[in-house]
């Protein structure tokens, strides 16, 4: 469960794009409008401190968006910034829609079922053409949850619980 405090983690920079100076990013909630509407991101260096860089363009392409940083013109100048993750703050990013949640504040949270069992946690979600699957794991077990209104019942930021209705067959060895 994400601390409210703590830097966002968006993505990560997979490679350069071309020589003047663009990177291309994984986002790993798979929604870009987050970033392409950030004026500044932070970068997490290998020492594990943050540096916040200005951002002078963003766009997708494909299934990747395309970054640029201000100052930095080529790729010489960038890539010793490929395989570095990148973060925001919780301030910098727009409010949600009842019922919606950022995969921030999900990773964490303890799953139980309807009935009480405890599943383990989220610790990965998966993004499919139709819905969202929730990894959880337990420590024995790994349990994919679809992320589908008859099966995720509540999700309680404040507790760090997400409840369930498993669907039959889901809990079976």
């Amino acid at each position: 469960m994400s601390n409210r405090g703590e830097p966002v983690l968006l993505g990560k920079i997979l490679a350069t794009h071309g020589i003047k100076g663009q990177l291309r990013v994984a986002v790993y909630s798979g929604d870009f409008a987050t970033i392409l509407s950030l004026g500044s991101v932070m970068l997490k260096g290998p020492d594990g401190r943050m540096e916040t860089f200005e951002v002078s363009a963003s766009i997708v392409h494909g299934k990747k968006l395309i970054v640029s940083f201000k100052e930095y013109e080529n790729i010489n100048q960038v890539l010793h910034l490929v395989g570095r993750e990148i973060y925001t703050t919780r301030e910098q990013m727009p409010e949600l829609s009842e019922g919606e949640f950022y995969w921030s504040d999900l990773l964490g949270l303890k799953v139980v079922t309807d009935g009480g069992e405890s599943l383990g946690v989220v610790v990965d979600i998966i993004v499919t053409g139709s819905n969202d699957v929730y990894v959880v794991k337990d420590g024995k077990r790994e349990y994919l949850i679809p992320a589908l209104a008859d099966v995720v019942l509540d999700i309680n930021l404040d507790e760090g619980i997400m409840t369930v209705c498993p669907p039959e067959g889901l809990l079976d060895l």
